[in-house]
């Protein structure tokens, strides 16, 4: 009997590869497509790289608020860079196929990155909370130290996150079919492609992705709470309208970001048609990467200077 099992378990796993659909069409929508995505990753690569190169080499940005958004750039870069690349060899591929292992390392570089950036937002929104809420103690609360600490720790558990559940799901029979009607290997595909149920690890990702999408929006938008009520006790007109400008268009990346994610893997998807499922994961995987220059540091004067100093532009 043991012989048997071992057997069959050996014999389950026959899929050697995935097929992504992607996004199908004919040859003008996918040169469209592949132009389009094409555009977006350059643009996100050279405003999340510029930021980068602007916070480390200006000393007047090696401040906690600015470090924060360095680092935040450099997460993004890497955020997009874990989708766009493969899905742009994908649109002209005649198989469109990708490995096990690759597969596998897709999904947990993308949801280790998406993670990563869910508990960023939080220490900035945390930053913001300090520097408008108790400006007397933003110095000596926020130092570098603590900046550095807290940035550390963000990279470190959002890749702790889903390490062992990525493992288990790994460890699922695949037995066939193959195809994943989406642009990424996603935890839910994943999921419906094995061969036997698996509760549990269905049960573990949920848990997992409800527990940290939801504490961390709810730690946000209670800071952004004790923030805007701090900003109307503002005496000046001038004051506000900045703390405002400033706070609006973090908690547009927010809602964006976090609405996105929500629909995707909170509130239940597996009645929503495939087109659906890929237009609100290129929100939070594609757009808001390529939203979040524009919306976080170019609209910065200190890092608009920073920039221009870097670039050489008078």
């Amino acid at each position: 009997m043991k012989a048997l099992g071992c057997m069959n378990k050996s014999t389950t796993r026959t899929v050697t590869e995935f097929v992504l659909l992607g996004f199908p069409g004919c040859q003008e929508m996918q040169s469209f497509l592949f132009s389009l995505f094409f555009g977006i990753y350059i643009f996100t690569m050279m405003g999340n790289g510029a930021i980068v190169c602007a916070v480390r080499l200006d000393q007047g940005l090696h401040t906690p608020m600015y470090l924060l958004l360095g680092n935040f750039a450099f997460l993004e870069i890497w955020y997009i860079t874990s989708t766009v690349p493969s899905m742009l060899v994908n649109i002209f591929s005649v198989t469109k196929s990708i490995s096990f292992v690759g597969c596998f390392l897709q999904l947990y570089f993308f949801t280790s990155l998406g993670t990563t950036e869910t508990y960023f937002l939080c220490i900035m929104a945390y930053d913001r909370y300090l520097a408008i809420c108790r400006p007397l103690h933003y110095t000596t609360v926020m130092t570098q130290r603590l900046c550095y600490i807290l940035m550390s720790l963000c990279w470190v558990f959002g890749f702790l996150s889903y390490s062992v559940s990525t493992v288990q799901l790994s460890q699922l029979p695949f037995c066939g079919p193959n195809t994943i009607d989406h642009f990424v290997c996603d935890m839910d595909p994943l999921i419906a492609l094995s061969c036997a149920p698996a509760p549990v690890t269905e049960i573990i990702f949920y848990v997992l992705n409800s527990l940290i999408i939801i504490l961390t929006l709810l730690y946000i938008l209670s800071s952004y709470s004790l923030l805007l009520i701090a900003v109307l006790k503002i005496p000046s007109a001038a004051g506000q309208q900045k703390a405002f400008s400033t706070c609006g268009s973090h908690l547009t990346v927010v809602c964006l970001f976090f609405g996105a994610l929500m629909a995707m893997y909170v509130s239940p998807t597996t009645d929503n048609p495939a087109e659906m499922q890929k237009i609100v994961t290129l929100f939070y995987s594609v757009v808001t990467p390529f939203l979040n220059p524009l919306i976080y540091s170019l609209r910065n004067k200190e890092m608009k200077a920073a920039l221009k100093k870097v670039l050489k532009i008078k």
